[in-house]
């Protein structure tokens, strides 16, 4: 079975995780990993890039078999550590809401958005698919929030973790799930962690770790979908 991928990822170093995978071969469109056919997004940093990207990019493109946002995550569980690699299965916009004075409060619980009406499953956005489960026999399923304020204190990691109960954070993930969901576009979200989130301390993070089990977890995964 060979497929046409779309990898999404944010940054050129998140990218060398698909550039460094064993047996790649650059093609005239993108590469090649055995017969599937890889074409490679890098659409910059948060939502708004991610989705002006994705958005232009299946406007002149016909759309893949299967859409894979790749790259680094931070964690807030203390089970799930620096070098992990996971599978995000929901996601949510962890910072689109509204301030009150008794706090944050979603958009579907201001009445301006149905979290029940698709793609949002009680707020979430779920990947639910052949592809996500064929992964998730491999990595750990988990959850996740989108920000764009990326968390740097205790005091903000603490509230999204009272408040959604998520185990890690992308500032692009709900946008590629929202996205893929509306163009009914099969898709999976692979995640490597680089840091725990919290207090912000770059002495801490490793992100060559995660980029190097992330193509690891990444080859292991595209010899699966022959199996």
């Amino acid at each position: 079975m060979s497929l046409k991928i779309l990898y999404v990822t944010a940054t050129q170093d998140e990218a060398g995780a698909l550039k460094n995978l064993p047996g790649i071969k650059t093609s005239p469109e993108g590469f090649l990993f055995d017969e599937h056919e890889i074409r490679l997004l890098i659409t910059g940093v948060g939502s708004m890039s991610a989705s002006w990207a994705m958005t232009k990019w299946l406007s002149v493109n016909p759309k893949p078999d299967l859409a894979i946002n790749a790259g680094i995550a931070g964690s807030f569980r203390e089970d799930i550590i620096n070098g992990d690699v996971v599978i995000s299965v929901s996601e949510c916009f962890a910072d689109a809401g509204i301030e009150s004075q008794d706090g944050f409060i979603t958009l579907a619980e201001a009445g301006l958005e149905n979290g029940d009406k698709f793609p949002f499953r009680g707020g979430r956005i779920v990947a639910d698919n052949k592809y996500s489960r064929i992964a998730a026999q491999l990595l750990k399923p988990v959850k996740a929030v989108t920000v764009n304020t990326a968390t740097g204190s205790a005091a903000t990691a603490a509230r999204l973790a009272a408040r959604f109960d998520p185990d890690i954070e992308t500032m692009e993930g709900a946008a590629f799930f929202y996205i893929c969901s509306r163009e009914k576009i099969p898709f999976l979200a692979i995640r490597a962690i680089s840091n725990r989130v919290g207090p912000r301390d770059k002495s801490k993070w490793n992100i060559p770790l995660a980029l190097e089990n992330l193509s690891e977890k990444l080859n292991s995964f595209f010899l699966m979908l022959y199996e």
